[in-house]
């Protein structure tokens, strides 16, 4: 069994805003009551459940999946065969369950939705994320999330192999097109963005699109520039522009990176390379939840 990196061992999985995102989508499903399995199931009926992985897949939320169950039986018995981040093998038992058979079959449809789309994001990630093996540039996702599911989908994209770029507008600063029209121009967007960032030590990045761009704003003194729709060899080009004329800045690359074209931008030289999809695009894993026997006491 793999272990699971420091970074998704310290995930607190009991956090308040975890809980109540459980509860919320358990509300959401059951509403009233699970009328199909009140009709047809006895309460003191008893139950055992595996989870299957029916592809290969990098597991990202599992400790989720045993929560959700845990809303509606707290005695129920869990036992985890892979970690978190690990890669499963398509037919592989992911899990076991037994507890209250309503209980699993209450939770089952939640429990999976979780499970199957955050493990989707590290699965992509984890796509993305070999390409850049050997060559010093790292995955990053991007603010496109899916609505107060921000923590969770940006833990799966570290259980793929990716890393995060801000979680909030709060931060760090990245200046776009619309700042920088704003403020008059990059340079002057640049230097307004430094002196408010200052005080709160934050990183100042800023997006360009083109040479001109670059070049106005490298004298400004940004933390980082975000090379923004440019094809892979315009990409190359400018990262080189950067390395020879501010050594000490950092390079992201964004815009129409795909895993079609991904080994090309691969080869520019940035640090970073960032992949909305992760997020917005990833499809959801596979995965089977099969009740083996159920019996009442």
């Amino acid at each position: 069994m793999a272990k699971g990196t420091t970074a998704l061992e310290t995930f607190d999985w009991d956090a308040a805003e975890i809980a109540s995102l459980a509860s919320a989508a358990l509300a959401e499903d059951v509403g009233t009551g699970d009328v199909t399995t009140v009709a047809t199931v006895p309460a003191a009926a008893r139950a055992r459940a595996r989870l299957l992985a029916r592809q290969e897949l990098v597991l990202a939320g599992l400790p989720l999946f045993e929560r959700v169950f845990r809303l509606l039986d707290r005695e129920i018995a869990f036992t985890a065969h892979f970690a978190e981040g690990s890669r499963v093998p398509s037919g592989a038992t992911v899990a076991e369950l037994a507890g209250s058979a309503r209980a699993i079959l209450t939770g089952e449809r939640t429990a999976l939705n979780f499970l199957a789309h955050l493990s989707g994001v590290a699965t992509l990630a984890a796509r993305y994320a070999a390409v850049f093996a050997g060559t010093g540039t790292q995955l990053r996702d991007t603010r496109k999330t899916t609505p107060l599911f921000r923590r969770l989908e940006k833990y799966a994209v570290r259980a793929g192999g990716g890393t995060n770029h801000r979680f909030g507008l709060s931060d760090g600063v990245l200046i776009k097109e619309n700042h920088i029209a704003a403020a008059g121009g990059v340079a002057e967007a640049v230097r307004r963005a430094r002196e408010a960032a200052a005080a709160c030590q934050l990183k100042v990045e800023v997006e360009v699109r083109n040479e001109a761009e670059l070049r106005e704003a490298l004298p400004a003194g940004p933390d980082e520039v975000l090379l923004d729709n440019l094809s892979p060899d315009e990409a190359a080009r400018l990262v080189a522009i950067v390395r020879r004329e501010r050594p000490g800045c950092g390079v992201e690359l964004s815009g129409g990176v795909t895993l079609a074209n991904l080994a090309a931008y691969a080869k520019a030289g940035a640090d970073f390379v960032s992949v909305g999809a992760l997020t917005h695009s990833a499809p959801a894993a596979d995965f089977s939840l099969l009740v083996e026997w159920a019996r009442v006491e």
